[in-house]
């Protein structure tokens, strides 16, 4: 059976990079060599691996990383951090919640 991961790379400049993989260890090498020069990390390195999940099936790992590449800033700081509260408090409406809940930085790229 094979393993897929999806990650997050905290870079440089502080914004977020997500990522799918089959093999975590030789893409963070890439990532850190700097392997494609057109890659959105290319520029953006030192590298921090900051969350990583692993599945089984490839299709819902493709999904897991679309999804987390759509979210906020502040929702992806709350998956790394394992805070559900926030990233519950997060996912909730915007135009309802969202100027009252942003206690923290919201600078950089999501």
């Amino acid at each position: 059976m094979k393993t897929y991961f999806v990650y997050i790379l905290k870079c440089s400049d502080h914004s977020y990079y997500t990522g799918f993989t089959n093999n975590l260890e030789r893409r963070m090498m890439e990532h850190h060599t700097g392997k494609n020069k057109d890659c959105y990390t290319f520029d953006k390195r030192p590298l921090d691996l900051v969350w990583f999940e692993t599945f089984n099936d490839v299709l819902n790992a493709i999904a897991v990383e679309k999804q987390i590449k759509g979210w906020t800033r502040r929702k992806k700081e709350a998956l790394i951090k394992e805070d559900w509260d926030k990233l519950v408090l997060h996912a909730k409406n915007y135009t309802q919640y969202g100027s009252q809940q942003d206690n923290g930085s919201s600078t950089g790229s999501d």
